[in-house]
């Protein structure tokens, strides 16, 4: 699900709220939560789960094309860690999702 199908969801189904309210909550929360993680915070929406960033040290990696090693320099990756009702909804389903 992309960012404007969620909109459109979100919309849909809570018909008493216009689209550009919609769209102005999800994208207001969507840079709230990447300027929060930026400042090294972890966010934790509980039932859901939490956002956090992972230190990746410095490593050699390889040119795909040509073979030859480049130096990847240390980074911080954004994590999702899903809740404990998150896994549990998701596991519940006794058809796989993928087709």
């Amino acid at each position: 699900m992309t960012k404007s199908e969620l909109i459109e969801v979100l919309a849909k189904r809570e018909f008493q709220l216009a689209y550009k309210d919609v769209e102005l909550a999800v994208k207001t929360m969507l840079e709230y939560m990447s300027s929060t993680l930026s400042t090294g915070e972890r966010i934790e929406i509980r039932g859901f789960g939490s956002f956090s960033l992972h230190y990746r040290p410095p490593r050699v990696g390889r040119n795909p094309k040509t073979g030859d090693p480049v130096s990847l320099p240390a980074k911080h990756v954004p994590h999702f860690k899903p809740g404990k009702q998150m896994r549990e909804r998701v596991n519940s389903c006794n058809s796989p999702i993928i087709d």
